[in-house]
């Protein structure tokens, strides 16, 4: 933060706030009528269980900055609660492959096959015990509660659980806005100087996982970042998967097999797009294999 807000426009913002929960509340709406609607397809469409990891407040509530590290397995039973952070190293370690850039993060319990995890508006909703504002509370409990938990599976339930992230936050900026001390004139936290920082909270995306090291003469000596997006890589390779077991036909490649592709990579909002500049595209190429190992079909989109 570098500036405060005067109390003119703390009452500014506090005049329109309404309006922006009306206009969430109608978001949640809308997606949770589609997965209504079109429930066969909503609840199946890439679906698959798996482990989550996020953080909670103290006492279970879905909290963005602030709690310990949870991480439950895909029928809901916890393996590790209220983990503290700093010592994140301890819980989850990372994979290397030799086919990709990326590294896939496990948690140590679990082991390599078994422990890879999801993190994201998915994850936080479906782990933490209620949500700290009313609406979204209990748009969380309709969310949960749908066709026996068929959305906390569904690649699909990212965007459902995106809209009530939404309400929640405007339900949360709303209470903000009434707290004086946003009006107050200390912006900065002092603390006793260390050589090791941790920090961990939840970005849109998911769990972010910033771990440093200095030296005496601050500067940095070593830097692990775990980010969303790479705890998310395996869970979006099992749900490009699931999608080609679904809709493969096992002879040749199509445009809607694409399509379908990316719907189910982008259900995670990941930022390979922006790593990799592409501005407005998702670069795909799929190639369909025989067991012999001879390439039958090859399709490619935006990779150039």
């Amino acid at each position: 933060m570098n500036k405060n807000l005067s109390r003119a426009e703390r009452v500014e913002l506090l005049g329109q706030i309404d309006t922006i929960i009306g206009w969430s509340v109608e978001a949640v709406g809308i997606i949770k009528n589609l997965f209504i609607d079109h429930a066969a397809l909503y609840k199946s469409f890439g679906r698959f269980d798996s482990n989550f990891l996020g953080l909670v407040r103290a006492d279970g509530a879905l909290d963005l900055y602030h709690g310990g590290l949870r991480a439950t397995d895909g029928q809901g039973g916890a393996i590790f609660d209220h983990a503290d952070y700093q010592n994140y190293y301890e819980y989850i370690h990372e994979e290397v492959k030799p086919w990709s850039y990326m590294k896939f993060p496990f948690i140590v319990e679990k082991g390599t096959g078994a422990g890879w995890y999801r993190v994201g508006p998915l994850a936080r909703v479906a782990q933490c015990d209620f949500i700290p504002t009313e609406r979204a509370d209990a748009e969380h409990i309709a969310f949960k509660a749908f066709d026996g938990g068929a959305a906390l599976s569904a690649p699909l339930g990212y965007h459902w659980a995106r809209m009530i992230e939404m309400l929640h936050a405007a339900e949360g900026i709303k209470e903000l806005l009434l707290d004086n001390d946003l009006s107050g004139g200390d912006l900065i936290v002092r603390g006793e100087r260390q050589l090791r920082g941790v920090g961990v909270l939840e970005a849109p995306r998911g769990t972010l996982i910033h771990h440093y090291r200095v030296n005496e003469d601050d500067q940095i000596v070593s830097a692990n970042l775990i980010v969303s997006t790479t705890s998310n890589n395996q869970a979006m390779n099992e749900a490009v998967r699931q999608v080609a077991l679904q809709y493969l036909d096992g002879r040749s490649l199509t445009e809607g097999l694409l399509n379908h592709i990316e719907v189910a990579i982008r259900a995670f909002d990941p930022c390979l797009s922006c790593a990799t500049h592409a501005l407005g595209k998702m670069p795909l190429e799929a190639e369909l294999v025989d067991a012999d190992g001879s390439v039958i079909d090859r399709l490619s989109r935006d990779t150039v």
